[in-house]
């Protein structure tokens, strides 16, 4: 891990100055080439792959109430964003019922404030009042077709996030109508623009779930982990698609957050096995009040640290030679506020980056102060001369000896093999 104690990224001096002079440099906005201006400076090829699909970059928008609009989608197009992640529709049987429309909660307002962690850390959370897409699916639909459009534009990959119906203790049948309409609702719009690509979607397993008596049981979350990537594939067929689990931090500890992980990748029939995962959900307090609601998810510090700290221990127990290697892509989200905190993720094996609370942020705590705030992030996470992703990019490159010519996405798969688990064995120095 790149301990606290490690001030500053260990690179070449002249490197450290041209971060520094770019930083404050682009104070006035990004460069509009980033990609080709970081590989022509820093010999760095930003670009990975997001559930099949190649980005220009590893940084992309998590699902939520930031792209739940096409101006939302056409900013962060011109602001420079990887690939964005669209509001969460919830599944619908071709007559229009939903079994999940407890999730379909329009947002009321939003607070974005400060959270100390259990380490003493300090971060900040979203809290508000909202869950799924709460219109029609129609409008969800002309809204994707739009996205699409935007993104297309501008090489940034657009994906949907659906929650589909999870079945309670003792509620035996799964509703396959709902996965069936609308996935392919979904791919009659992704194949207008897409037709030579498989379209990937985020299944996404909400914080909030961890709190509802649907996952009261854990026996009832691995079942739904091991089966619904099959249900989708088999609502999408003729057509294949790319399933994305979006694992959710349930309430029941560490061990069973490792459990998860495992089931996912050691349980799964070839048909149930996901293509990617996404790691991992806000955390979920049921004593956590906002706008008269008791119980309500949060990020900040203790996020990280717990989707880090699980992460860590199933890459030790296969560098250990103790459970099978999970090489499914990973998606790292949950308290990315820094390129530090990315390349934590990516020493696990993610190869791109979500992120939400950071695009929210008073304008005060960037040091961009023009433009929109995909834009002010996306300084902070690329160029700070300590704790940007490039600075640590170079000093992971140093370390690990890695080739120039490769990508983000080569650098996490470096990051996947037992073997090379080398923080695993210098926590010293890593932390």
């Amino acid at each position: 891990m790149l301990s606290h104690t490690l001030r500053q990224p260990e690179i070449d001096p002249s490197l450290r100055s041209a971060l520094a002079r770019d930083y404050e440099r682009f104070r006035t906005g990004l460069p509009r080439s980033l990609e080709e201006y970081v590989q022509e400076r820093y010999a760095i090829d930003l670009s990975s792959e997001y559930g099949g699909l190649r980005v220009k970059n590893p940084f992309g928008k998590a699902s939520g109430q930031l792209s739940l609009n096409i101006s939302q989608v056409r900013r962060d197009g011109d602001d420079g964003l990887g690939f964005v992640v669209l509001k969460t529709i919830i599944a619908e049987d071709a007559g229009g019922a939903q079994s999940m429309s407890e999730w379909a909660i329009e947002e009321t307002r939003m607070i974005v404030e400060r959270i100390r962690g259990a380490d003493g850390d300090e971060g900040w959370t979203v809290s508000w009042k909202g869950r799924g897409w709460y219109d029609t699916f129609e409008k969800y639909l002309g809204f994707f077709n739009e996205a699409l459009a935007a993104g297309q534009g501008v090489g940034m990959p657009v994906v949907p996030s659906c929650k589909y119906h999870l079945p309670r203790s003792g509620e035996g049948e799964w509703k396959s109508a709902e996965y069936e309409h609308t996935t392919r609702r979904l791919l009659e719009v992704w194949q207008r623009y897409c037709p030579d690509r498989v379209m990937p979607i985020e299944k996404d397993f909400s914080p909030t779930l961890a709190g509802s008596d649907r996952a009261a049981q854990t026996q009832i979350i691995i079942r739904w982990l091991t089966r619904v990537t099959g249900l989708i594939r088999h609502g999408a067929q003729p057509f294949r698609i790319k399933v994305g689990l979006k694992v959710f931090n349930a309430v029941f500890g560490d061990d069973f957050q490792l459990e998860m992980l495992r089931a996912i990748n050691e349980s799964c029939d070839s048909e149930d096995a996901p293509d990617f995962l996404v790691y991992g959900n806000r955390l979920f307090d049921s004593n956590r009040q906002f706008d008269g609601v008791r119980g309500i998810a949060y990020g900040g510090p203790d996020l990280s640290a717990r989707n880090l700290s699980v992460l860590s221990r199933m890459r030790l127990l296969e560098h250990l030679g103790s459970v099978p290697v999970c090489r499914l892509p990973i998606s790292g989200t949950g308290n990315i506020a820094s390129g530090r905190t990315a390349a934590e993720y990516l020493l696990r094996g993610a190869s791109t980056f979500q992120i939400h609370t950071y695009f929210q942020l008073p304008s005060s705590e960037y040091t961009m102060q023009t433009g929109g705030k995909t834009a002010r992030a996306l300084l902070e996470l690329y160029f700070h001369p300590e704790e940007g992703l490039l600075a640590w990019l170079l000093h992971l490159r140093r370390m690990f000896d890695w080739p120039p010519e490769w990508n983000v996405k080569e650098m996490a798969e470096f990051c996947l093999e037992p073997a090379n688990h080398v923080w695993a064995e210098h926590e010293s120095t890593l932390g």
